[in-house]
């Protein structure tokens, strides 16, 4: 074999050695959790690296109860709502911002193009306070439509950012032949725009629904006091004390996360067209 068949032959068991060890580490954690979910606490700790029975899978004694005696289900209505409002509103605003940034001339559209960077890189808690102090004064807290508004400050900037970049793909000419045939703006995005950069748009929606799915900072700073409207990020965290068994969490844990994974892998080929064609314009 000459060098060159070596070196490829070694790089191909490199890279098989290398997936097979990232997809350990990062599927491993998951499935213990899954494993672990199952099981009452009290064989835990009797035998903590024993495998489920079928008996113990079918029962679901551990997920009936954080969903009856933790009242999870309340906290996952709410997340629906919170996370599919944030979606909607916020796809709203990002195409009509976006298209706006990428085909109209307007005075101070630099300025808006490099102020929609600027506060994307604002970490969230720098906007925590403010929005605490501000949200407080309206009397906003505890609600689900002031934590959507919440959430509209940080998915905002990201939303305009990830639509103005695969806009700019498009070619305006598509645009300008239907404003000629007799469409108005409006009609341009709606026909013609939304269609062909229906990637992008879902894709920022998935990356919207899994920020207002899993985030818990601005949930715990204004849903804290309200336990009857808490998210489902908050409820899990409620399981994480002496008083419930850590079977429970791990149950709480996998009902918040299998979701996310669900949706993800349907929506995988629109997550990869859209976070890519954006890359090269033209």
């Amino acid at each position: 074999m000459s060098r060159e068949r070596v070196e490829l032959v070694i790089f191909k068991i490199l890279r098989v050695i290398g997936i097979a060890f990232f997809l350990l580490i990062s599927a491993f954690p998951f499935f213990w959790m899954v494993v672990l979910s199952f099981r009452p606490l009290d064989q835990v700790l009797q035998r903590p690296l024993a495998l489920p029975t079928w008996e113990q899978i079918s029962s679901l004694s551990t997920y009936k109860g954080v969903w009856f005696e933790q009242n999870l289900k309340v906290f996952i209505v709410n997340s629906l709502i919170v996370a599919t409002a944030t979606v909607l509103i916020t796809l709203l605003f990002s195409i009509l911002g976006a298209y706006a940034a990428t085909r109209l001339n307007f005075r101070g559209k630099t300025f808006f193009n490099w102020g929609i960077l600027l506060i994307y890189m604002f970490p969230a808690i720098v906007l925590a306070v403010p929005l605490f102090i501000v949200f407080s004064r309206l009397g906003l807290r505890g609600s689900l439509p002031g934590l959507v508004i919440v959430y509209l400050a940080s998915t905002l900037p990201v939303s305009l950012y990830m639509l103005r970049s695969y806009f700019q793909t498009i070619p305006a000419e598509l645009e300008e032949a239907a404003l000629i045939d007799g469409l108005d703006r409006f009609g341009v995005i709606w026909r013609i725009t939304i269609p062909l950069a229906a990637p992008a748009i879902a894709a920022v929606a998935l990356y919207i629904f899994m920020i207002a799915w899993n985030e818990f900072l601005y949930a715990l700073l204004f849903l804290l006091e309200k336990p009857d409207v808490w998210t489902l990020s908050l409820g899990v965290r409620q399981l994480d004390t002496q008083e419930v068994p850590k079977t429970w969490l791990m149950a709480g844990s996998v009902v918040i996360t299998v979701p996310i994974i669900i949706i993800f892998f349907f929506a995988e080929r629109f997550l990869t067209e859209g976070l890519t064609a954006g890359g090269v314009k033209g």
